[in-house]
């Protein structure tokens, strides 16, 4: 399946049903008066995200989306039909943009929201409501209203809570191929993976956590060099970072700056997500012990965070970095939800309610 993260699409809500002009006209019922029915309401436009689409690939060849028509009304007082809303389906963690003006419209994450992006227009009056003293037999009723049309612009950012980081064949789609059972193209040159690979890490409850190997970043990708000015705003959204080094490179600690570097330039907070390092590649020099070990002190000291040292192939070193992935998730989480306890307390106490005395053995009178 092809990866298309970012659409422009055109969307077009229904056009609101004209109103009727009739009369009654019944045997038995002189001067029936007027009786011309509303026109239906014109169907609107609305997005609901879904958990089993991955990418935006059904709006790379249809950009346009209509919804139905109201009907126009009847005799009798009969309105006419509604349009039908046209319901399409998009990934969670779509985001919807007015292509004119930028506005974000909507940030569709979790699976089953809705957003009306086209509101489809009003129906007509039907000439019943131009009735009046002055004016028994009215011959005016008013047309439907024209339903909304938007251009948008489409952009996903892939749902994971922890992405894998690092410069073109560090081993990152090896190790989630080691870890889950995506399996993306793997090789031994530079950019063998072309778009974010999803794999889904079990943990020891049996719960599921979503892994992104985000491929293309190398100096400059904030500017949109190689494949990372594509591919990092999929980082956005990962609760944690993970970034893999080959311990193989003639410079790893270079290696490291390059890409706090692109993080700290692309901005969005990427820089502040909990980080932590991995030596990869740890089966090629398996040799040099002392010298891997020299490094990922060095690297500790650099980043401040943890290293760990691993082979995705071997599967050396990869359950210690399981188990410290797993404890800082739980520590977000706990985290989180305190913060919303908190503000929800806050919101809470920001309430009050009018104090009323009411004396029982005089109440108030009343109002007659």
């Amino acid at each position: 399946m092809q990866f298309i993260d970012q659409a422009d699409v055109q969307v077009q809500a229904g056009n609101g049903g004209d109103g009727l002009v009739a009369f009654r006209r019944e045997k038995y019922v002189p001067a029936g008066g007027p009786s011309g029915g509303n026109g239906g309401r014109g169907g609107s436009v609305i997005f609901r995200s879904v958990e089993n689409l991955q990418t935006l690939l059904d709006f790379r060849y249809n950009h346009l989306f209509k919804a139905d028509d109201g009907q126009r009304g009847g005799p009798n007082n009969r309105t006419g039909a509604s349009g039908h809303d046209r319901v399409i389906e998009v990934p969670c963690g779509t985001m919807v943009y007015d292509a004119e003006s930028g506005e974000l419209l909507c940030d569709l994450v979790e699976p089953n929201q809705i957003f009306c992006v086209a509101k489809g227009g009003k129906g007509g009056l039907g000439n019943q409501h131009f009735l009046s003293n002055r004016n028994r037999a009215p011959e005016r009723a008013l047309p439907g209203l024209p339903g909304e049309f938007r251009l948008l612009r489409m952009e996903l950012k892939l749902l994971a809570e922890v992405g894998i980081i690092g410069l073109p064949n560090a081993g990152k789609s090896t190790l989630i191929a080691a870890l889950s059972s995506a399996r993306p193209k793997i090789a031994d040159y530079p950019f063998t993976t072309l778009v974010p690979n999803l794999g889904v890490v079990r943990k020891p409850t049996g719960d599921g956590t979503v892994f992104a190997d985000i491929p293309g970043l190398i100096e400059g990708a904030h500017m949109g060099t190689g494949l990372g000015h594509d591919f990092l705003r999929h980082v956005e959204r990962t609760r944690l970072l993970l970034h893999l080094i080959d311990v193989t490179s003639p410079d790893p600690i270079a290696d490291y700056h390059t890409i706090q570097q692109e993080l700290e330039a692309y901005g969005r907070g990427l820089t502040d997500r909990p980080q932590f390092l991995a030596l990869s590649k740890l089966d090629a020099v398996s040799q040099d012990v002392d010298a891997v070990n020299d490094l990922a002190a060095q690297l500790r000291e650099v980043s401040q965070v943890p290293v760990f040292q691993i082979s995705a192939v071997a599967g050396i070193g990869l359950e210690p970095l399981l188990n410290q992935v797993w404890q800082s998730l739980d520590a977000l989480q706990t985290e989180a939800l305190a913060t919303d306890a908190s503000l929800q307390t806050d919101a809470n106490e920001n309430i009050s309610l009018p104090i009323i005395d009411i004396d029982l053995m005089n109440p108030l009178p009343l109002n007659r």
